[in-house]
């Protein structure tokens, strides 16, 4: 969890609604507020990112063609901005990460389970990590005038199916519902050894957040 002086942290967890109002109520509480960061794993789309790498989206505000319902959004559609992502959060963030990759960070209301569906957002977008937060942050940003970066770790590859128990192991809050979890592998126990290089991959992902975290606390400071 992102902590620290200066940082107000918002969880995800899944429901773009809950997500959007919350970053609404947080703002409206914080009238002080200068940039929206949208920090957390993703998968990836970019075929040459490995679990645990960071990619850094720092383009001026785009609504990152979130969708709902399945399919994927076409090209994302950019707009022109009054408040681009300002130096130094995202120069500062580039010199504390620098091995970060940087490119375009799409988010969308449903998790991109297969490696069909994943290379066809590639194709589509030309991003490199897709998840289920940054669109709404950035449309949250968009509309309060802020500043907005979205920094990710990549959890799962471009070439990973993930499967069904990790597709219902998250709570609306974020946290892990291990109960759906277990039910799940009781009624398909042949995904155990997809499941575990899934985890594996999520562990290498977590790990890098660490980094992140202390990245994003060092310019709060600022």
């Amino acid at each position: 969890m992102l902590e620290g002086p200066g940082i107000i942290a918002v969880p995800g967890g899944g429901d773009p609604l809950r997500l959007e109002a919350a970053l609404d109520d947080r703002i409206a509480l914080f009238p002080d507020v200068r940039c929206i960061v949208s920090a957390g794993i993703a998968g990836a789309l970019d075929p040459a990112l490995k679990a645990g790498d960071v990619v850094i989206d720092l383009a001026p505000l785009p609504f990152r063609g979130g969708v709902g319902g399945g399919g994927y959004p076409q090209a994302p559609r950019r707009i022109e901005s009054p408040h681009p992502n300002p130096s130094p959060e995202g120069e500062g963030l580039s010199k504390l990460l620098p091995r970060a990759h940087h490119g375009l960070i799409i988010g969308q209301d449903q998790i991109a389970a297969t490696a069909a569906e994943k290379a066809a957002l590639h194709t589509a977008t030309g991003a490199l990590a897709v998840d289920m937060e940054t669109h709404v942050a950035a449309r949250v940003a968009a509309r309060h005038g802020l500043a907005f970066a979205a920094i990710r770790a990549i959890s799962d590859t471009a070439h990973d199916t993930l499967p069904p128990a990790a597709l219902v192991g998250m709570n609306p809050d974020g946290s892990m519902a291990l109960g759906r979890v277990l039910w799940s592998l009781a009624r398909h126990p042949a995904q155990l050894p997809a499941l575990i290089r899934t985890g594996r991959s999520a562990e290498a992902a977590f790990g890098a957040l660490g980094g992140v975290a202390k990245a994003i606390a060092a310019l709060a400071r600022n």
